[in-house]
């Protein structure tokens, strides 16, 4: 029987646990080869000299799948190229990215320190840049080449991104940074043949225990099968999109759009210069009432978690 992913060739970072571990799981499963990244760190991305990833592999291995490892730090411009390259060299090709690394260091934004801000800026929002680069780049070359290949993409957001979280300024920046690197992705790879979407999972893994009750949550693997056809030659027609998965509910995330809106009718001059007319901008003293107008007019936004 064929599967969803016969002959197709993924990478999948930050593998070796919790929800990136249940992605190249799932993955192998439906036929990918797997390129299982894990950089081995703590939640907060101290470095612990474990290496997770390489359980993971031995795990596909055993259940008849194909998968290597790699220890590469994603947000590292080198690593990043060269976890891209074992992929190519190792399976001959790249089909499938799955940008799933990360950790946190939760605190209020007046207690957050720059080194703090620093670190998971970089390993989520620049580990995501690093590997869309290298791997775009990769698509590109084969493109131009006559070989387009049928490239998915498949970065991580969150909830704590799209609709913030109390005492995660510095993650939820992150991820909504990710959101919008997603869409740009999608529309400027889409002529090598790549599709670029996100997900935003919901899952008890060692990031959320402890921040609050988990007893609840879906387990990792619920997420993974949303993955893996998002990493199928069927999803051809979905880029460019984020989808929270919570459990057995998918929800199409619809982000920032343009609401109503208002026109200034005064001239720069101060005198009419007719709504929306040339040199037409608003006055201070009537701002105030406007945006109050536009408000009341808007659907109320989603409550920050947390709040």
């Amino acid at each position: 029987m064929t599967q969803l992913l016969d002959g197709r060739v993924a990478i999948v970072t930050g593998a070796g646990r919790g929800i990136g571990r249940a992605h190249a799981l799932e993955l192998a499963r439906h036929g990918a080869a797997v390129v299982v990244n894990d950089f081995g760190v703590s939640l907060a991305g101290e470095g612990t000299g474990e290496s997770p990833a390489e359980e993971v592999v031995a795990a596909i291995v055993a259940a008849g799948g194909r998968a290597v490892a790699n220890a590469a730090d994603v947000a590292d411009f080198a690593d990043s190229a060269a976890l891209v390259e074992q992929a190519v060299t190792t399976y001959g090709g790249l089909d499938i990215l799955v940008n799933n690394a990360g950790f946190v260091r939760d605190r209020m934004l007046v207690s957050t320190s720059e080194e703090e801000w620093d670190a998971v800026i970089r390993v989520h929002l620049k580990g995501h840049f690093a590997m869309l680069r290298h791997a775009g780049a990769w698509w590109r070359a084969e493109a131009k080449a006559g070989r387009t290949r049928a490239a998915r993409v498949v970065n991580t957001s969150s909830g704590a991104g799209l609709q913030g979280s109390v005492g995660q300024a510095t993650y939820s920046a992150a991820k909504a940074g990710i959101a919008g690197l997603t869409l740009v992705a999608a529309q400027e790879l889409g002529r090598y043949g790549v599709t670029v979407n996100a997900i935003a999972p919901v899952a008890r893994t060692r990031m959320t225990e402890g921040a609050f009750d988990t007893s609840a949550m879906a387990l990792p693997e619920d997420n993974s099968p949303v993955v893996a056809w998002l990493a199928s030659v069927d999803s051809a027609d979905v880029t460019g999109r984020v989808l929270e998965i919570d459990g057995a509910r998918l929800t199409l995330e619809t982000g920032w759009a343009h609401g109503p809106s208002a026109v200034a009718a005064v001239g720069a001059d101060g005198g009419a210069g007719g709504a929306g007319g040339a040199g037409a901008r608003w006055d201070a003293r009537d701002v105030g009432a406007a945006v109050r107008a536009l408000v009341a007019e808007a659907p109320a936004p989603e409550p920050v978690y947390g709040a």
